[in-house]
């Protein structure tokens, strides 16, 4: 699906440069002004802390749609991605079984990525892009990548019909920045866009 304001047009590209909010319990008060201040390109509903998250990926996608977000996911609910005409999925990286099925529903896919394995089984099954990560140091999230295995990875996964977005301890433009100098398609991030 190609990122733009007309939803009807189709297509597996992915413009440059994204920046993708995946969304925490802890921002849904102020996911209005995120979206302002931020505009990012995608956004991810994602609450693993409340039970029925039904009614808030209900207001999540309305909430999105006025404010023009380009590409609007939800993270691993695949049924409520179907029911809300969201525009697609992120799953995570024990989902990779549901790939099939996601993209059979017409959904656009992105899933986590933690190794070189990972990556090449999500382009072999058919996702849009991946998160992969952590790029840069996080607590409880492993040794980083760094930027050097990033372009590794870009150089020999990423093309026109698989994009590569960083993640991971993203948290201000000097990190940005250092996404911006490889050939990452963007990067993802909840910290970057917490200062409101």
């Amino acid at each position: 699906m190609i990122i733009t304001q007309n939803k009807k047009e189709a297509s597996n590209k992915l413009p440059f440069f994204i920046s993708y909010f995946i969304s925490d319990p802890s921002l849904f008060n102020n996911i209005n002004l995120i979206f302002k201040k931020y505009n990012p390109n995608i956004v991810c509903f994602r609450d693993k802390e409340t039970l029925n998250i039904e009614p808030l990926a209900k207001d999540f996608i309305k909430t999105a749609r006025k404010s023009n977000i380009n590409l609007v996911l939800i993270n691993t609910h695949i049924d409520l991605a179907i029911r809300y005409k969201y525009d697609g999925v992120h799953l995570t990286s024990k989902q990779f079984n549901s790939i099939k099925k996601s993209k059979e529903n017409k959904l656009f896919v992105i899933i986590s990525c933690h190794t070189e394995y990972e990556v090449q089984l999500a382009k072999k099954l058919g996702a849009d892009a991946i998160t992969y990560s952590p790029i840069f140091y996080k607590k409880n999230k492993g040794k980083p990548k760094g930027i050097e295995d990033l372009k590794n990875i870009i150089e020999k996964y990423q093309d026109d019909s698989f994009s590569i977005i960083a993640l991971g301890g993203i948290v201000d433009d000097t990190f940005v920045k250092q996404i911006e100098s490889t050939k990452a398609k963007g990067f993802a991030s909840i910290g970057y866009f917490n200062s409101i």
